[in-house]
């Protein structure tokens, strides 16, 4: 099964205004940098990498699952650090329904940033990391033209499955801690009504069963896609992705975490 993101690569028109808004005001630590690509650690187990790119970007939207205990700790950090906190129509900007709080907020290339935390986590499983008290990943947006189609591919090839009722528009797909946010292009991301189209991103998966990337790579046979002996490479309608064993998370750490439908 797919156990998590472990890394996210999005392309950015300047490498300096990443590492001011990632290593200076969010004070996430460098891992790698060099002239046209950076590298910064932002969970234990999940890096974030921009590529200096002579092109126009399209933003892209990730959620990073915080710590519910300390929430308000973060949003204060992410309030004083100077960057743009997002309201909803009314004016509100932390929302909360039913356990679950969160707030939006945007870097100098317009990604639209999340942090999310849930009363049902145990937090006693990972450990906060950083100033934001995050524990992982959890959403990556990906606007397609085709929702069923990329839904129905995650669920056949990744062995996803979807969160609710299927839906044409919109859906959760989720595996372990990592929930693919499936949106038809163009529909609205919250809380500003942003478009959510389609990016050019790389999206690292993990598994903690070396013989889960075996079953995948029979069922991406006969298509145009790359294998090496660690890692997966294939792509699906425009994004790239990797997969890679990377054994983070046993069964038994993500049902303690109380995950739902683990």
């Amino acid at each position: 099964m797919i156990t998590h993101f472990s890394g996210i690569t999005i392309p950015t028109v300047s490498i300096q205004h990443v590492r001011q808004v990632y290593a200076e005001l969010l004070r996430f630590p460098i891992m790698d940098e060099f002239q046209q690509e950076i590298t910064f650690q932002i969970t234990e187990c999940c890096t974030l990498t921009f590529v200096e790119k002579n092109q126009p970007i399209t933003p892209v939207h990730f959620a990073i699952q915080v710590s519910f205990s300390t929430f308000y700790e973060t949003v204060r950090f992410i309030e004083d650090s100077g960057l743009l906190v997002l309201n909803w129509p009314d004016g509100h900007t932390v929302d909360k329904q039913k356990g679950r709080v969160n707030l939006y907020f945007r870097d100098g290339d317009g990604n639209l940033l999340e942090i999310i935390a849930h009363d049902y986590i145990n937090e006693q499983v990972v450990l906060p990391y950083g100033p934001l008290n995050a524990l992982y990943i959890r959403e990556i947006g990906f606007p397609v033209s085709n929702v069923s189609n990329f839904r129905d591919w995650l669920h056949t090839v990744l062995e996803m499955k979807t969160s609710g009722p299927a839906q044409d528009t919109f859906n959760f797909v989720i595996s372990g801690t990592a929930h693919a946010v499936v949106s038809w292009e163009g529909r609205p991301w919250i809380p500003i009504a942003m478009k959510a189209l389609p990016s050019t991103i790389h999206v690292s998966l993990a598994t903690n069963n070396p013989t889960f990337i075996n079953k995948v790579k029979r069922k991406l046979r006969h298509r145009e896609d790359l294998y090496s002996d660690d890692v997966l490479s294939f792509e699906k309608s425009g994004y790239s992705f990797s997969l890679k064993y990377a054994p983070v998370y046993s069964v038994e750490k993500l049902k303690a975490l109380n995950l739902p439908g683990v």
